[in-house]
Formats: C-alpha cells, structure tokens, sequence
C-alpha cells in the first residue's frame, strides 16, 4: 500500500509542534510529511516587541526548521490559497509566485492568524502592524528614524509630529509592544541632546473598559499604573475613527499630530479558513475534541484555525488561541493522525491553562501563573523563564539568553539597519491577505488539472 501523505500548513506554534510530534512517533517511511510555510522558520511571536524594541535580533526569535527537524519533512516555500477537501489536494503559491498541487491523505490546517481591521479611513494605508517578523524589523528602523528626523528639524510641527506614538490594542502584543518601545525612546534622550524629553509622547489606547482584562483587576491596575508612571498616556474606552498620514483622530474628538500608529487591536483566522464551506464560530473552524473537521473527512484544524472546546470548562467554551494551546493542540493533532493511520483510537485534547506572563520591559512585568499573582522582578523572571524554556533549540536558547544578558549591560545602541528603508510597511504590506482562491476557483483549478492528467 502507499504510504499515507500527511500535508501540515502553518509551521507556527500549532503546525511545528505536529510536525516535531510525527517526526518523533512515526517509523521511517510509515509516512509521507510536508510542510507548507513561506518561510523555513517558526517564529517566536511573543518576543516580537523585544525584537522592535533591539533587546533581540531577528534571528534569536526565527527558529530555524531545518536545524530542528530529522529531516524527514519536506519543507514546501510558499503558502497555501485553497484546499478541495473532496479531492484532497491543497493549491500553494511558492514564494516565487509559481503555484504547485499538493495532494494529501490527513491536512493539519493551522494557517494562524492576521491582523483584524476595521474599515477606518486611513487605517491600512498609514498604520503599521506587528504581527511578522519583518513588521518588527521595520517599526524598529522606523522609531530610530524618527528621532533622527526629528533630531535634524528646525520645524517644531514636524518635531511633534515625529515625537508622537500611538499604539491601538491593549492586549498583551499591544501593551508589550508600548512598553519596549517607550523604553527605547527614553533611554535615546542621552543620545539625542536636541530633543526634549517633553516632545515624546506615548499613547496607547484601546475601545475596551480595562487593560488586559485575563490578568485581573489587582494586575491589570499594576500594569497600567507602571505604564503611567513611565509617562504613556493610557486612554480606555477609545479607539481610532481615522489616521492620516501625519496626524491621528480618536472617537474621543481629539485630533493628534503623528507619524507612527501601530495597529494591534487583535488579529483573526487565516483567510485560508474562510474558503471552507463547514461551520464556524467567530471566524474559526469548529472542531471536536479530537481536532477533526466533522464535515471534512482527513482535515484537522487546531490554534488559530480552530474553535477548539475547552473542556476543562465545559459549556460552548472554546480555548482561546494562545501559543501554549497551539503547541499542545499540534501534539494532539499528531497523535490523532498517527492513531487513524495505525487504526487506534483517538484522544480529546483537554490542557488546564497555566496562567499569563507579561514582560513591560527592564524590571518590570506582571505574571499570573497557575493563578499565582506576581509583579516586578519575580513576575520577570517568570515571564523571561517561560520564555526561554519554550524555545525549541538549544541555539535559539543561547541566543536569546546571551542578548538579554548584552541588552541589559550595553544598552541599546539606536542603529537603524535601512534595509527596508524604501518598502512600505503599512497594515498587510507583508500578510498578503488577498492572495485566496475562492472555493469555486480551486474546484475549477482542480477540474483543470484532472483534465489535464
């Protein structure tokens, strides 16, 4: 008999933990694996403000695929547009634009997330956002700039301009991602003699009533007052009605000089799970306990994919798409696909939550974990521990553990690398959102390409 042909697209927390359980489990040659990824890396998301606030370098978070894998993986550069269950082929676009057919016996979709938008005027073509790698190199290269821009004005307006930062989202990507950066434009003020500490201003804002509502009253106030007392101007209960390309307009009236909004007011599923004709929930496959697609028969969906039923709660609960249930749900999703293949039983995937980890940067942080509530350096050292202890290789452990050690002796040294000095990098300039077939155009490749064979 044919080997059965496991097809895994996403390699983020969900899609390389699959594949890292497959590898392990699977006897050589039991079964085919491919990976469709654009990129051969998993990237570390959460440490994404460190990378945008220089304490790490791109490539302590990029871990790499193929260092970590046994190399039984065939690693496919692209991603994939379209899937037709029916006929059980993925359509993918290689990274140089050609398209390849996949087909496949068992799909883990785990495609992730993107930016979610709204349709505000100006939003998409003057925010940035923070959800790739490049994103976080690019703000990086973009804050330094503007305080060299604004170092060299003789114009007050465009000073001001230049010197404000408005980040929308008060989640932990959008609290992190303030927190880093405003350390950064403080401790340049000894670098930058000509600007006055009184011109940089940090605003972070978000539509909901509380920041960070999962940690709780008591920390989510902790937080908010470390934030404060750095000088961010926190505003609850607002959001952007337009954004410009030098000046911002919030719900509230106020209308703000400003030349940098970065936009992480939360993200959604894949457009990929969009083209699924089976039920969903808030955008997200839904999925029993086992991980399956009830109506799609082979196709797993799990992290940001799927609604996934949380049965530690019980109830319509789903589990909420965190990076320790992606990777749990991956070896889940493995196991089930081994067990179909080798005809055992399936198990339900069930995880406790092991709390929430929040890094504000130098010596502060708040932590909850296993409901324990902390702040300051334990909190710290629990966030960074946690941290450190989910990478996956030893040399991505080395790298990371060594810039933090660097970063917090030498400082930040305020260079800009200029490398994507003349790309745009506004919202989905780099999460190529309206690359989708829709599913009549994939019925319509594959009957072309049956007709073809």
């Amino acid at each position: 008999m044919a080997r059965p042909r496991i097809l895994v697209v996403g390699a983020g927390f969900a899609g390389s933990a699959a594949v890292r359980r497959l590898e392990r489990k699977l006897v050589p040659g039991e079964a085919e694996i491919s990976l469709v990824t654009p990129f051969s890396y998993q990237l570390y998301l959460p440490l994404l403000p460190q990378v945008a606030s220089g304490v790490l370098p791109p490539q302590a978070i990029a871990i790499s695929l193929r260092r970590s894998r046994k190399h039984r993986t065939r690693i496919v550069p692209g991603g994939a547009i379209g899937v037709d269950p029916k006929a059980r082929i993925c359509v993918v676009r290689k990274i140089t634009g050609e398209i390849a057919d996949l087909p496949y016996d068992y799909l883990v979709l785990a495609p992730g997330s993107v930016t979610r938008t709204f349709d505000i005027p100006g939003l998409v073509d003057h925010a940035r956002g923070m959800k790739t790698l490049a994103e976080a190199a690019y703000i990086r290269d973009h804050v330094v700039a503007q305080l060299d821009l604004a170092d060299a004005s003789l114009d007050e307006k465009e000073r001001e301009a230049r010197l404000r930062f408005v980040v929308v989202g008060g989640g932990y990507a959008g609290t992190e991602t303030a927190a880093a950066l405003q350390r950064v434009t403080s401790g340049a003020l000894r670098r930058y003699p000509r600007l006055d500490p009184d011109q940089i201003k940090w605003h972070l804002i978000d539509i909901a009533p509380k920041l960070m509502p999962e940690l709780g009253d008591r920390l989510g106030t902790t937080a908010l007052g470390i934030l404060r007392r750095r000088g961010i101007e926190v505003s609850l209960g607002v959001s952007v009605s337009a954004v410009g390309p030098d000046e911002v307009t919030f719900t509230d009236g106020r209308v703000l000089p400003c030349r940098t909004l970065i936009w992480t007011a939360g993200v959604v599923a894949s457009p990929l799970v969009g083209t699924f004709d089976a039920e969903k929930v808030h955008g997200r496959l839904v999925v029993s306990p086992e991980l399956r697609v009830r109506t799609l028969d082979g196709v797993f969906a799990l992290g940001d994919a799927a609604a996934v039923p949380d049965l530690t709660k019980g109830g319509d609960a789903v589990c909420p798409p965190t990076a320790q249930h992606a990777m749990r749900q991956g070896r889940t999703a493995a196991d089930n696909i081994i067990a179909t293949v080798r005809r055992q039983p399936l198990r339900r995937y069930e995880h406790k939550d092991l709390g929430l980890v929040v890094d504000l940067g130098g010596r502060d942080a708040v932590s909850k974990p296993m409901g324990v509530e902390l702040r300051g350096m334990p909190a710290q050292a629990v966030a960074r521990g946690y941290h450190w202890s989910a990478m996956r290789t030893n040399v991505a452990k080395a790298r990371v553990l060594t810039n933090w050690m660097l970063n917090a002796v030498a400082g930040d040294d305020f260079v800009r690398t200029g490398f994507q000095a003349q790309k745009r990098a506004t919202l989905h300039d780099f999460e190529y959102t309206d690359a989708y077939l829709t599913p009549e155009q994939v019925r319509e490749h594959v009957r072309a390409l049956t007709a073809r064979a």
